[in-house]
């Protein structure tokens, strides 16, 4: 099983700022990762959103122990670029985090160029939109 992790303001995709993040909602992210993930022979992922720093460091630990879940797709947010507490709770995992963004961070504001939470992180994928998420599940998928 795939956990993936969406932390704030993605529940506002498809509405929020869509000529850099698209116009889809993040039901329809998650919905069409769900076909993609079966059409791979994968037929379990637990979906979290929050726009809670703590809630999403609890979602976390939950995944990363739960023994039926076997890698993390985590979309920080702007957490990405100085929550600590994230990262801490991604370097504790004893399963792979892989870290998405929808817009390329690098060719956005200054502040957005550098995540302290991907360094804990097997990888880190931007700018490819949705298919960002397929990418890092397909690995999660591979690495197992």
């Amino acid at each position: 099983m795939i956990g993936i992790i969406n932390g704030p303001n993605l529940n506002l995709l498809g509405r929020r700022e869509p000529e850099i993040y698209g116009y889809e909602s993040l039901d329809d992210i998650n919905n069409w990762l769900l076909d993609h993930v079966a059409g791979l022979g994968e037929n379990g992922m637990i979906f979290v959103q929050s726009n809670s720093e703590g809630e999403i460091v609890t979602a976390l630990q939950e995944m990363g122990f739960d023994q039926a879940v076997t890698g993390i797709v985590i979309n920080p947010g702007a957490y990405a670029h100085y929550s600590i507490a994230i990262r801490d709770a991604i370097a504790a995992l004893p399963v792979p985090v892989i870290e998405v963004h929808l817009s390329n961070i690098h060719a956005r504001e200054e502040f957005r160029h550098k995540s302290v939470t991907a360094g804990a992180c097997l990888g880190m994928i931007c700018g490819l939109g949705k298919m960002g998420y397929a990418l890092a599940v397909e690995t999660l998928l591979s690495s197992r």
